[in-house]
């Protein structure tokens, strides 16, 4: 590998991992964190870890056609704002509602597939 696709490999994979912290540090902790949230009941405890996951994974091959149409840098750029966004509502909520809107913007933020496309365009077919 020369030293381009070394950083852009390192870069992808620091952003990838970023995303799946979001995905996994949460869930140790949540279920006694959202028995303090108004409204919270086991059932949407559990919507509220799974939003996430399902969110993201509904949503991976629409960005991966968006980013074959628009791009891998727009779409990537889109997600990490989605994800931010999402972080926001979460952590400012006091109702397990508001967490569950939180999460499900966060999956939205999903860019797994854009970022293996770049990772991709990135590097030479005999690198791959």
């Amino acid at each position: 590998m020369n030293a381009t696709e070394r950083r852009a490999t390192w870069s992808l994979a620091g952003l990838f991992a970023m995303r799946m912290l979001g995905l996994f540090m949460i869930l140790p902790v949540f279920a006694i964190y959202g028995q303090s949230l108004v409204g919270s009941t086991p059932a949407l405890l559990g919507l509220a870890i799974g939003a996430y996951g399902l969110t993201q994974a509904l949503l991976q091959v629409p960005f991966g056609f968006l980013s074959d149409r628009i791009g891998r840098k727009p779409v990537i750029y889109l997600g990490l704002m989605l994800f931010g966004l999402g972080s926001v509502v979460a952590a400012l909520s006091h109702t397990i509602e508001g967490v569950i809107v939180g999460r499900f913007l966060q999956g939205a933020g999903a860019i797994a597939s854009a970022v293996m496309a770049l990772l991709a365009d990135s590097t030479r077919d005999e690198q791959r």
